[in-house]
């Protein structure tokens, strides 16, 4: 994909996120820090700490734990497993049924909400019985039709892309 439909997707994608109601009304967020050519959330992530949100980071452990650790600055962010940034074990946790909103990184998403990930099954595990409002980010050029889909795969409840928001199960906005 070229660098300039990156950066233009990343920037819709970050005003579409920040117009959500969900991210609005949301107290209690979790946002994963975006690598290499992710849909980037950091400017997300920043408008959120500005807004005067809790923002959390996932930190992850061996064995597919993870846990949702507060930051008050992206500066508090270290390289973690797999060079990740994500906070220090010293940063607060935030229990799963306290989070409003949890966006849900991914390689590719289908149109049912479903995933490919990086294949440590984390954020499976966690979505687990979870009542927060999930959001999956994706360049259109990455969305499928249908992906492959196991028993415990968890499918977000809105994909927001460049071009529009579609909450699963519900007609596209």
């Amino acid at each position: 994909m070229p660098d300039a439909y990156i950066s233009d997707s990343n920037e819709c994608l970050y005003l579409r996120v920040i117009s959500l109601e969900e991210f609005i009304a949301a107290r209690n967020i979790m946002i994963y820090f975006s690598v290499k050519r992710e849909p980037s959330t950091q400017k997300i992530a920043g408008a959120a700490l500005a807004a005067g949100k809790t923002v959390a980071f996932p930190l992850c452990y061996r064995r597919g734990i993870m846990q949702a650790r507060i930051v008050s600055s992206l500066d508090e962010l270290r390289p973690a497993m797999l060079g990740i940034p994500a906070p220090p074990d010293t940063a607060p946790a935030i229990a799963p049924e306290l989070l409003d909103l949890i966006i849900v990184p991914a390689l590719a998403y289908d149109r049912s909400g479903y995933r490919v990930g990086y294949g440590g099954g984390y954020y499976d595990r966690y979505l687990t019985g979870i009542s927060a409002y999930t959001v999956g980010l994706a360049r259109e050029r990455l969305l499928r039709d249908e992906l492959p889909v196991e028993p415990h795969d968890i499918a977000v409840r809105c994909i927001i892309t460049e071009n529009r928001v579609m909450r699963i199960g519900i007609t596209d906005m």
